[in-house]
């Protein structure tokens, strides 16, 4: 499907899809939701994909939502933006490949917010990071004041927020936000490079840790180990385990099934 603000690429088991409105530092439009929900669901339709990486064109990942269209909202209407907007980051979420976030630039308010629903962010040195909704009188909307407390702590989450400050790349990874970050001039050749070596895990056992560690946080320790066990019995259903174990024994790479 050809897109009109955004590029979807597929090259072997990776796809890339890149919000592609440079001059607006890639500022999210209800266009741009409506596309990238339906990129998401040609990347769920595709098998031969195993691993996503979201990129932005020009100077940012995503530089927030267009201002613009806040000026026509009123209460029901915001309230159905912000749920629809949440909507679309439980779909990103739920994928059941890895998504990598690579950040260069600004990546604020809804984009810091889609960012973090990734399954990990890697970022540029000159990545910048921040929730800064609250200098233009409202809360953030599509996860920040969530997944960001998630992982920084209550405490932070509302420093961040209520301040809207802005972070770099060092201190996002300081605070756990980001994974790596890598220097501007190889940056998306060491995004594309951490995608192979994820492509070339069996896909089972991916999907396990993914649905293992997003269910396990939100539960208790005896519940979450569990849902680890079950995941692990069912991993014994898939030819990768014989696969992996004749592999290691041989002393080769495994050769896992598509």
């Amino acid at each position: 499907m050809a897109y009109n603000t955004l590029l979807f690429t597929i090259d072997g088991p990776v796809a890339t899809i890149s919000f592609n409105r440079p001059e607006k530092l890639n500022a999210l439009t209800p266009e741009v939701v409506a596309e990238f929900s339906q990129a998401l669901k040609e990347v769920r339709g595709n098998p031969a994909i195993r691993v996503l990486l979201l990129t932005g064109q020009g100077r940012a990942f995503i530089a927030g939502a267009d201002i613009k269209q806040f000026l026509e909202l009123d209460p029901l209407s915001a309230r159905q933006f912000a749920v629809q907007s949440q909507g679309l980051l439980f779909e990103l979420e739920e994928l059941p490949i890895p998504v990598i976030a690579c950040v260069h630039g600004f990546a604020l308010g809804g984009g810091c917010e889609l960012a973090l629903a990734c399954d990990f962010i890697y970022a540029a040195a000159n990545a910048k990071f921040g929730q800064p909704e609250i200098n233009l009188g409202f809360n953030p909307c599509w996860g920040g004041t969530q997944r960001l407390a998630r992982i920084v702590g209550k405490s932070l989450a509302k420093e961040i927020c209520l301040t809207g400050r802005f972070f770099d790349a060092e201190e996002a990874r300081a605070l756990g936000l980001v994974a790596r970050v890598f220097p501007e001039a190889n940056f998306l050749e060491e995004c594309q490079n951490a995608a192979l070596t994820l492509a070339a895990k069996g896909r089972v056992a991916m999907e396990a840790v993914k649905r293992v560690i997003d269910w396990g946080v939100n539960v208790d320790l005896k519940t979450g180990l569990a849902l680890e066990a079950e995941a692990f019995a069912l991993c014994f259903a898939s030819p990768d385990v014989k696969e992996g174990a004749a592999a290691f024994l041989e002393k080769r790479q495994p050769r896992f099934q598509p």
